[in-house]
């Protein structure tokens, strides 16, 4: 057994997955699970699920409450002014459909008003303050979940939300830390000074942190649905803070946001059919291109290191695509169908030597003829087999540092991820040209990727947050998953990462072991390895991610929940039949 196995054999003792098994494997597959599964980055959010499927919710119902709860006790990661995916399964119909909430930019956000006097990118403005803020998307996907999918009111569904913004929660470490690295930035704002502060001191581990302006707005929003966030009150108070943090929101843009239904992405790889998210995620394409790539490889029969080579290689080529091709598919056409057919991957495939790294600038540097990573996850199947996995964001930590107000609501600052300069990286070192440049109500480029695979007898649903890493990490627990591994293990994979530039694998913490390591280097690989950037990246952090992902196997209708140890807050919860 290599070090690696024993690792998972250790994280499985340790984290031993949630299940509850119906008793008796039945002669047939079961057509709807004995109970619901959800798995979520924080307890809270993973309860107020479980309560609503109590009331008598659907899967749809129990996503807006664990979205909205993760934007009360997960700030620095995602609410209310931020967007998300939402790939959902009716089970009645056997339909899939995303819901694409992710955030437009304003009129005013044109590519030159990101460059300073020198035209070189302005970091300040495109990640901080009210100019790297687009119209948040995640209210509206709400009301669209709770009015078009689900059971029960709006208002039923938030009220966890609600309660626990009011009454309020005690202050993680991860939190506490996360305020404390941006402290410059959010105590600019006095809105953001008003709910940080308490007697001019910010938050630290176990306070109990309310948020009674939240709770107001999360009201309106329940009784007014969507007029109650983007109109009336919370509309005026969030023109207005942005106005007064020298931004230009309108109220037409901010009223004319819309939720888009996009039809997902659906391949195979091996046993399995995947389905997952389209563009405007980046997400879909590319692991359809990496997974394509890779069956032409038993990876099961190949040591670490050549696993590993294959794979890494495979992620070079998906992101260098990528870079050129993917954008908003309202606004740029993207040669979705080749790039993700087999024939393009089988093309790919026979450029990758079977024992050399291919150094990223022999790629071509041109387009050819043809998001901190502190987003959160969720993963939902309810007991008549509907599904939810959904990954929100408000793109880095705590993302822009603006309240406005009187909202309590964290504006995003996902205007980083366009292309504000072609050719120059974003906070996530990943590049952009054209088909990613900015536009009045456009939406960015994102790499959120929430996913279902289904094979003969099992359905999963996963997910994770990781800004650029969030394709390759949802890739290996993929991979992971046709191995055999269980929800948890698949939770607890190390991870390791490749975004063609820099030419560089980044890799967690004991990810690799010293021969697997040698090995590597040995073939051309550079190694970022945790708090190292000699090697050209960005110095890898210790543990990347917060994967959150629930199975249902059908033969022996047992559910169950991983939900990532290298998260403390974070669980998975299964319920029994009635």
């Amino acid at each position: 057994m290599n070090r690696l196995s024993r690792r998972w054999l250790l994280l499985v003792l340790l984290w031993a997955p949630v299940a509850w098994s119906a008793g008796s494997t039945p002669a047939s597959l079961a057509k709807h699970p004995e109970g619901a599964a959800i798995a979520s980055g924080h307890h809270l959010a993973t309860e107020a699920g479980m309560e609503i499927l109590a009331k008598g919710g659907n899967a749809f119902d129990a996503a807006v409450a664990v979205s909205s709860v993760l934007s009360v006790v997960e700030p620095i990661s995602s609410g209310l002014g931020g967007g998300g995916f939402f790939l959902l399964h009716d089970a009645a119909t056997g339909k899939d459909v995303m819901l694409d909430a992710r955030e437009t930019a304003p009129q005013s956000a044109t590519p030159e008003a990101f460059l300073d006097g020198k035209g070189e990118l302005d970091r300040d403005r495109s990640v901080n303050g009210a100019w790297s803020a687009g119209i948040p998307g995640l209210p509206a996907a709400l009301v669209e979940l709770s009015s078009r999918h689900g059971r029960l009111p709006l208002r039923t569904s938030l009220e966890p939300a609600i309660r626990i913004a009011r009454d309020g929660f005690p202050v993680y470490a991860r939190m506490a830390k996360g305020y404390a690295s941006r402290r410059a930035v959010m105590e600019r704002y006095p809105g953001t000074r008003e709910v940080y502060l308490r007697n001019g001191k910010p938050i630290a581990e176990g306070d109990v942190f309310r948020q009674p302006e939240l709770a107001a707005t999360l009201e309106r929003l329940a009784d007014k649905g969507f007029d109650g966030f983007y109109r009336g009150q919370t509309g005026a108070m969030l023109l207005a803070g942005v106005k007064q943090a020298g931004g230009r929101w309108t109220a037409e843009e901010l009223a004319g946001y819309r939720v888009k239904q996009r039809e997902p992405i659906v391949f195979k790889y091996r046993d399995w059919t995947v389905t997952t998210a389209a563009p405007p995620s980046s997400g879909g394409i590319a692991l359809a291109s990496m997974l394509q790539i890779l069956e032409g490889w038993d990876l099961k029969t190949l040591d670490e290191a050549h696993r590993t080579h294959l794979v890494v290689e495979a992620m070079r080529r998906a992101y260098r695509d990528r870079t050129f091709f993917l954008g908003d598919p309202d606004f740029v056409q993207i040669p979705q169908k080749v790039l993700t057919s087999k024939d393009y991957a089988q093309g790919l495939r026979a450029t990758i030597h079977p024992e050399k790294a291919t150094p990223s600038d022999l790629l071509s540097g041109n387009p050819t003829p043809l998001e901190d990573d502190e987003t959160t996850h969720f993963s939902i199947i309810d007991r008549d087999g509907n599904r939810v996995g959904a990954t929100q964001t408000v793109n880095l930590l705590y993302g822009s540092g603006l309240i406005p107000s009187g909202t309590g609501v964290l504006l995003n600052n996902e205007m980083d991820d366009f292309a504000l300069k072609p050719g120059t990286p974003n906070a996530f070192g990943v590049m952009g040209y054209a088909a990613n440049a900015p536009k009045p109500g456009k939406r960015m480029l994102s790499s959120m990727t929430p996913t279902f695979m289904e094979s003969a007898d099992k359905v999963v649903v996963l997910g994770t947050p990781g800004g650029s890493r969030i394709i390759t990490m949802v890739l290996l627990g993929i991979l992971g998953y046709d191995a055999g591994l269980d929800a948890q293990q698949v939770a607890a994979l190390p991870r390791y990462h490749h975004q063609w530039l820099p030419d560089v694998i980044e890799a967690e913490s004991g990810a690799f072991d010293d021969a697997t390591l040698r090995q590597l280097q040995a073939m051309g690989h550079k190694v970022d390895l945790p708090g190292d950037s000699a090697a050209g990246g960005r110095g890898s952090s210790h543990v990347w991610g917060n994967l959150q992902t629930v199975e249902w196997n059908r033969r022996s209708n047992v559910l169950s929940g991983g939900s990532d140890p290298r998260n403390p807050v974070g669980s998975a919860a299964v319920s029994p039949a009635r």
